[in-house]
């Protein structure tokens, strides 16, 4: 399957697919013309890279877990721990965030003029 096809089977963009393949998580076989083909079993790698990614993963760690997430024979668990790992980072950002989020609540109650939050125009010099 050539890139447009995987792409449009997956709603990936090529450029996407392209940095999968260079960052190790997808691979392809090129053409005499250098025209990359992926087999079929690409557009289930490409949904499983895609997961991960939306569930705060870097690509090097997917490129880490990868193998023991598509091939339950190899699953230690170190699969599990390191997936812990994550998710405990993505929950200290997420803390990160709410403590930001107060702060400016915070500014917006201090800074409102008649108890109402002015408006400053986009272009105005802060």
């Amino acid at each position: 399957m050539r890139i447009g096809d995987l792409a449009a089977a997956t709603g990936a963009s090529a450029r996407s697919l392209r940095y999968y393949e260079e960052q190790g998580l997808l691979a392809s076989e090129r053409s005499p013309g250098g025209q990359r083909g992926y087999p079929h079993a690409a557009v289930e790698r490409v949904g499983l890279i895609r997961s991960l990614l939306a569930a705060g993963l870097t690509s090097a760690t997917i490129r880490d877990v990868l193998p023991c997430v598509t091939d339950e024979s190899i699953r230690t668990p170190w699969l599990a721990a390191r997936l812990g790992d994550e998710l405990a980072r993505v929950e200290g950002q997420i803390a990160d965030l709410h403590r930001t989020r107060d702060v400016l609540a915070e500014l917006v109650e201090n800074y409102k003029i008649n108890g109402t939050a002015e408006t400053v125009p986009s272009t105005t010099p802060v």
